[in-house]
């Protein structure tokens, strides 16, 4: 579709019949088998083993001792015809239908476009001819308001024929156009002098006056095949043993230029005369004079006049070293696209071998058949193929790459890919586990997963609840004593985590021990011991301690910092949650004693030993919320004071006084008191 949709500009609106697009889509899809065949069988493999997969029938074959190499064994050996096949159809089939395929698809773009006149625009499709039409009756096929342009003659003899009416009609033999014309003139400028019309000088012209006119018009638009030999140097169009002939033809042709250019410029620009032998002689028996010494030997106008020569044999030389290595880049070109089609006869036939080896342990391993999962895998897998490809073949067509590295280096990438899918494939390997996967990334991003028990239907041996006490209390205290005594609420040492490696067996203890507590409780049958249960937090032995259990692996790791500083942060990440899982695993203790005590004794006797033995930890959290009770009253108060104190000593605040007005005037100078004026009445 890529390739029909390039030409397809090309070919609309040329009249080509249907045998002839026919024999362009056939040659076309005969071109395309060498690139659609490794696709096949990489989709065949994967849905072939995807079917076996998910129908049992491997693992019932591999249960009877048969391992995966053997049961590929027999679809192996149609692999192999297929990519003998395939080389043999690149290698002679393909050459011949590439020969076609030009030959049509440059006759196809030679042919005469169908006549398809549209109404008020100019139509320039027929040669030496513009057509104008204003409207036009498809009915009858009659054209109204005709103006031609005629320039068959040259633009300086253009002849102009303006017409009410015409008809345009295709001979029988279909190598011309006739064209009746109705009430016209036919105008034409005569040439005088060597005036060109086109000039601003005003020419005479002749004028004709017609009531009817035919007008034949050379239109070719029989479909004609050029000779297939035009394109017999075609890269496409040879096979191996041609491609190596024409590779030393074009490589002894080289040589041979590059000789002759060697040899023309030893004469013209470095002057090397052919002496001979006495000649020879004597020149050796020379002194070498030095530069300098000439050029204060010379005149400064023979000076002058040798560096402007000199100038311009430079630039002689460089202009035509320019042209020399355009000619010699074309050669080096046409000897790489030759290498191309020899190298790529070879990488498409055997990716058909490798594709297999990749589809079917593929298939083999994800389980599933048909066209949906299979089919997404395999279109993924091959266009990485072929950006590979494509792009290392466009690198050595170009010169930038080694020829032999570009064209293999995706054969390359799909040998190692192929035996490492054999190879995990043939040993039961679990590839495509999402568990696996969400398995480790909740480890490397530290994510915390959750216990989920359910009750069991069948339950063999029942909990016992008189033992299980005591081993709650134990690892409550060893919780608690781990907690006090490993601080872990401070940072770790940098040094100590990268260079000095430790284990924790004691967090290994209480992980282990956890572990037959919650495998004990799992058989119960009661919900709410089922419920705390599940609350006990699942612990990293080795998450607090180091990032890696290798002492080297560490080392490089706090080498380079950045890298350390980012798993230091993890490490400290894990001993907090540490610490909270272990606080979490006392509280869930504590619940569960209650709840197996309720279990084993009377209702009145627990509850007389429930207010005995109130969990301390109740105590703490009352306490707890009572503090910060407090702390949140006083910060409330010590905030509403803060805020009237500011409020009240604003700067910008006016200050408030009390207003006084006096009952006189002071004294005068002469020691009278002065009675208050009156206030004046405001008009």
């Amino acid at each position: 579709m890529q390739f029909t949709w390039r030409y397809m500009d090309e070919l609309i609106g040329k009249g080509l019949s249907l045998d002839v697009l026919g024999q362009f889509f056939w040659y076309m899809a005969v071109t395309l088998v060498p690139m659609s065949l490794p696709l096949a069988v990489l989709l065949a493999s994967l849905i072939t083993f995807g079917n076996m997969g998910e129908q049992l029938e491997l693992l019932s074959m591999k249960a009877a001792g048969v391992p995966l190499i053997r049961i590929m064994r027999p679809i192996l050996i149609v692999v192999i015809m297929v990519t003998g096949t395939s080389f043999y159809f690149q290698n002679f089939t393909s050459p011949q239908a590439q020969i076609s395929m030009q030959t049509l698809l440059f006759s196809m773009k030679q042919a005469q476009p169908a006549v398809e006149i549209p109404e008020g625009v100019f139509y320039n499709e027929i040669p030496d001819l513009n057509l104008y039409v204003q409207r036009k009756n498809a009915e009858t096929g009659m054209l109204y308001q005709v103006i031609i342009y005629k320039t068959d003659q040259g633009f300086d003899k253009a002849q102009i024929v303006l017409a009410d009416s015409g008809r345009l009609e295709m001979s029988e033999d279909k190598l011309h156009l006739k064209l009746d014309l109705w009430s016209g003139t036919q105008s034409e400028a005569w040439q005088q002098g060597g005036v060109s019309a086109m000039g601003s000088i005003k020419l005479p012209f002749d004028r004709e006056t017609f009531n009817y006119k035919q007008v034949i018009i050379d239109f070719d638009s029989n479909f004609a095949l050029m000779d297939k030999n035009m394109l017999n140097n075609m890269p496409q169009a040879k096979n191996m043993r041609q491609i190596e002939t024409s590779v030393d033809s074009i490589e002894s042709s080289l040589d041979s230029i590059g000789q002759r250019f060697y040899d023309d410029v030893k004469l013209r620009w470095y002057r090397v005369p052919n002496l001979s032998e006495q000649q020879t002689k004597s020149l050796a028996r020379m002194k070498a004079v030095p530069f300098d010494t000439l050029l204060s030997s010379m005149s400064p106008d023979r000076l002058q006049t040798a560096k402007t020569r000199a100038a311009g044999d430079i630039r002689s030389i460089r202009s035509e070293l320019e042209w020399k290595s355009v000619m010699s880049g074309e050669g080096d070109s046409n000897i790489r696209r030759h290498w191309k089609e020899w190298h790529q006869k070879m990488t498409l036939s055997l990716a058909c071998l490798f594709f297999f080896f990749v589809g079917a342990p593929l298939g083999a391993i994800i389980r599933k058949g048909g066209l949906g999962l299979p089919a997404v895998i395999s279109v993924l897998i091959f266009i990485f193929y072929y950006i590979i490809d494509t792009s290392g073949m466009k690198m050595a067509r170009d010169g930038s790459w080694n020829m032999i590295y570009g064209m293999w280096i995706s054969s390359a990438v799909l040998i190692p890919f192929g035996v490492f899918l054999t190879y995990k494939s043939n040993k039961d390997s679990v590839m495509f586990n999402s568990e696996l996967y969400a398995a480790f990334f909740r480890q490397l991003l530290g994510l915390r997963s959750s216990r989920h028990i359910n009750r069991k239907e069948v339950i063999i041996n029942e909990t016992n609840y008189d033992r299980l006490p005591a081993e709650i209390d134990r690892l409550r205290e060893g919780c608690h004593e781990y907690a006090q005594a490993a601080n872990l609420m401070s940072a770790p040492n940098y040094f100590h985590i990268f260079f000095r490696h430790t284990t924790d067996s004691r967090v290994e203890k209480l992980g282990e021990q956890m572990d037959k507590i919650v495998e004990e409780l799992s058989n119960s049958r009661e919900p709410q011991v089922l419920a705390e249960t599940n609350r006990l937090p699942i612990i990293y032995a080795h998450a607090h301690i180091s990032p890696f259990t290798s002492r080297e692996a560490n080392m490089a790791a706090g080498i380079f910092f950045p890298v350390g500083l980012i798993l230091w942060a993890r490490i400290w990440r894990f001993r907090l949650r540490l610490l909270r899982d272990l606080r979490q695993i006392e509280k869930t203790c504590m619940r569960l004693n209650l709840i197996i005590n309720t279990l084993n004794k009377p209702e009145q006797a627990v509850t007389e030993e429930a207010e005995e033995t109130l969990p301390t930890h109740k105590k703490h959290r009352r306490r707890e919320w009572a503090i910060a009770i407090i702390v949140i009253l006083l910060a409330f108060a010590g905030g509403w004071y803060t805020y009237r104190h500011f409020r009240n000593n604003r700067p910008d605040k006016p200050i408030k006084t009390k207003k006084t007005i006096p009952t006189s005037i002071p004294e005068n100078s002469s020691g009278r008191t002065l009675p208050m004026p009156k206030p004046l009445k405001q008009s």
